[in-house]
């Protein structure tokens, strides 16, 4: 343990999520209280002058432009909206490969993966965002390797799917460097149950969201997760289970209020829906890939279901 104080810089893109922003840098504050010294000191970053506005309108006002501090800084944290809104600033892309080139630690949070992602400095490393942008992120950068975990890190890498899974690793992070007991008195500070693991899924578990249903309803949903661009019958999926189609039909309606088909439709159709406003794949490619067998059915199924085609749903 060292008695030096670390210089953590945040850079915040205008939307970006308070919520993440404060879950990063609060445990920060609540570690230099606790210990009665400045373990940590926090200068916030914007890309020009003037208050940054969060997606929810709150002004954050900065303390410097990026790129005037550089050399105390141990750790830069990115908080940037996702999906990104237009493209990242050339000095931001410049400024963190210096850093990544200075051996700083480099941190993603919600969007600010993204933005590592683009600036090229995540090659190689394992890594992570908001589950919404995986498959987006995942096709435009295909040497980065990523996760759908809560959080990752991997060297001098840190990311995090936004939210409070900031708090998550940050609290780890400041166990890795002043020692677990800090970071469990300061999971204590914020009334919360435990520091969860950064291997755990950013989704709540199908299990957790099914309450007492029965096992054969959650593998049934996995079932169908695992294969949207081929599904499944109803009656493959029984078989599968070794119930009845009437029995899995019973589940269904009376645990998830619908019927297999119309649930595993659903599923298909969310997925479409992410890749339509996160990728550029065309629509036939998407119909594909969310088990449509031409571009006519997706579409009819898709307005059927949103009220508006696919090519009006890349419009919005």
């Amino acid at each position: 343990m060292t008695s030096l104080t670390r210089h953590v810089g945040v850079v915040v893109l205008p939307g970006f999520s308070l919520l993440a922003e404060a879950c990063a840098t609060e445990p920060l504050f609540v570690a230099n209280r606790l210990e009665g010294r400045p373990l940590y000191r926090l200068t916030i970053f914007a890309t020009a002058s003037g208050p940054v506005a969060s997606a929810s309108q709150q002004a954050l006002i900065p303390q410097a432009e990026i790129g005037e501090v550089d050399e105390s800084l141990d750790l830069l944290l990115v908080c940037a909206p996702g999906p990104l809104s237009g493209s990242v600033p050339e000095a931001l892309v410049d400024w963190l490969r210096r850093l990544a080139g200075g051996g700083v630690l480099l941190g993603g949070v919600g969007g600010g993966t993204e933005v590592l992602a683009r600036a090229g400095v995540l090659d190689g490393y394992r890594a992570t965002l908001p589950w919404q942008r995986f498959d987006a992120v995942s096709d435009a950068f295909p040497r980065v390797r990523l996760s759908r975990q809560l959080f990752e890190i991997d060297r001098d890498r840190l990311t995090c799917g936004g939210g409070t899974a900031a708090m998550d690793m940050m609290m780890t992070l400041v166990g890795s460097q002043h020692g677990p007991r800090l970071a469990e008195r300061i999971s204590e500070h914020f009334v919360l149950e435990r520091i969860r693991m950064g291997d755990e899924p950013q989704h709540v578990p199908l299990r957790a969201r099914l309450g007492h249903a029965p096992e054969s309803l959650a593998e049934a949903v996995t079932l169908m997760e695992a294969n949207i661009e081929e599904p499944l019958t109803t009656h493959e999926l029984s078989e599968h289970l070794g119930i009845s189609r009437r029995q899995l039909e019973r589940l269904f309606k009376k645990y998830l209020q619908a019927v297999p088909s119309r649930y595993y439709l659903d599923l298909r159709l969310q997925r479409a829906r992410r890749l339509l406003r996160e990728s550029d794949r065309p629509a036939g490619e998407i119909a594909l890939l969310t088990g449509f067998s031409s571009a006519a059915h997706f579409s009819t199924a898709y307005r059927n279901h949103f009220g508006i085609t696919p090519r009006e749903e890349r419009l919005i």
